[in-house]
């Protein structure tokens, strides 16, 4: 299969699996200039898929920094109304939102924090009802990734820069199953083992998780109605759609005030075009009360208090080491991989889909029921292959779930 074989097999797996595109939706995808190739094509393939209207929303990279340099401060502390009004047009139409990532990690590097909060903070009020839409799986929603120049100069620095692109390619489409038989099948196969996974837990109905490796010892409650879930979801129409392609967890949703210990990254964290890494959060009755990193701290003491909420947990999901991203042995810098190949949390918002009966529920009830809420959703690192997690039933009895960071079971 030559490469513009594997390209067209990309875009039909985004359109007909990860976002499942119906007749007569419309579809808005969020994308850069340096995707321009691709998202043609899965323009067209979405439109042989019966979408009524296909808009596409492109950023400028090196115009979204010249604005984050040289705009005015009250800049950041206002969010375009168009922008808003027509995410809540796809909502009530039953639309779905597609982006294509091509991420520059370092791109707002030297941009000062404050500058970069208040704008994610600004955004998380404004886009409410669009992020539960999207949290609840109101609307069927993706993100798949192709390579941008300054990233794959990132992930393989050491190769001649006439290499760097091809590599990354290659890497990206071995991680979505591409190049290797027929791809529908392998992901349909690939998702029926998340699903087994996903059952196993369920049918367990852990009170706690218990982790233990170099740098973190955390304890973390789950709520007595958590349901684990794997990338696989529907919309309320029973329309399937896969969130992130690609996708190797199961997760569901802490307790908020739940967790106690200490957690140590294990992968950076890309967050607002920078990177935070070597850092460790301290948790008490599911706060964060300490947090120390080595590079970004500025930017990780913005993260953590955007809001109340963004002081507790959302997510925990588990990945296990040997996996296709995992044993690439590449650093992606780009949370859609980096989370596939790693155990992880999330700081901020919950899923109410991972609660029984919550899906329709607002803050408050969620609130309520103790389950987080926040304008920010950040996943983080923290799996490596000397993780130990232990699963605690009802009655005290402890159980292995992972064993040098891959499933005990």
């Amino acid at each position: 299969m030559n490469f513009q074989e594997k390209l067209e097999q990309y875009a039909e797996l985004t359109v007909y699996v990860g976002l499942n595109v119906q007749k007569g939706q419309v579809v808005v995808i969020n994308t850069t200039t340096d995707t321009l190739e691709f998202t043609r094509l899965v323009v067209k393939k979405a439109y042989e898929a019966g979408a009524k209207r296909v808009q596409v929303n492109y950023e400028d990279p090196v115009l979204t920094r010249t604005h984050f340099e040289l705009a005015p401060e009250d800049a950041f502390e206002e969010f375009p109304e168009w922008s808003v009004v027509q995410r809540d047009e796809v909502i009530n139409t039953g639309g779905s939102f597609l982006w294509i990532d091509a991420e520059d990690p370092d791109l707002l590097t030297g941009i000062p924090a404050k500058r970069l909060a208040n704008w994610q903070k600004t955004a998380g009020k404004a886009l409410v009802r669009y992020r539960q839409a999207v949290g609840s799986d109101k609307v069927a929603w993706s993100i798949v990734a192709i390579p941008s120049p300054k990233w794959a100069q990132k992930v393989f620095p050491d190769l001649p820069a006439e290499q760097q692109m091809a590599s990354l390619w290659q890497a990206i489409f071995k991680t979505v199953r591409i190049g290797e038989g027929n791809a529908v099948e392998a992901w349909n196969n690939h998702i029926a083992l998340l699903e087994r996974r996903a059952t196993q837990l369920n049918d367990k109905r852990y009170v706690k998780l218990q982790y233990s490796s170099p740098g973190t010892e955390l304890t973390i409650e789950l709520p007595n109605k958590h349901i684990w879930m794997t990338g696989a979801s529907k919309t309320p129409q029973g329309n399937a759609f896969i969130a992130n392609m690609p996708t190797e967890e199961v997760y569901t949703v802490p307790l908020k005030h739940g967790v106690d210990g200490t957690v140590r990254n294990t992968k950076p964290l890309v967050y607002q075009g920078n990177v935070i890494d070597g850092f460790t959060l301290t948790f008490a009755k599911g706060k964060i009360v300490d947090a120390i990193a080595e590079t970004g701290q500025e930017l990780l003491n913005e993260l953590i208090t955007a809001d109340e909420g963004a002081t507790f947990l959302g997510e925990v999901a588990l990945v296990p080491h040997h996996s296709p991203i995992s044993d690439s042995n590449i650093l992606f810098y780009n949370t859609l991989f980096d989370e596939n190949a790693s155990n992880h949390l999330a700081i901020g918002d919950s899923y109410p889909t991972c609660y029984e009966g919550a899906r329709d529920l607002e803050h408050n009830q969620l609130t309520a029921l103790g389950l987080n809420t926040s304008l920010v959703h950040e996943d983080f690192m923290i799996g490596s292959e000397h993780m130990d997690i232990d699963g605690i039933t009802a009655d005290g009895s402890k159980e292995p779930i992972f064993r040098k960071g891959n499933w005990a079971f």
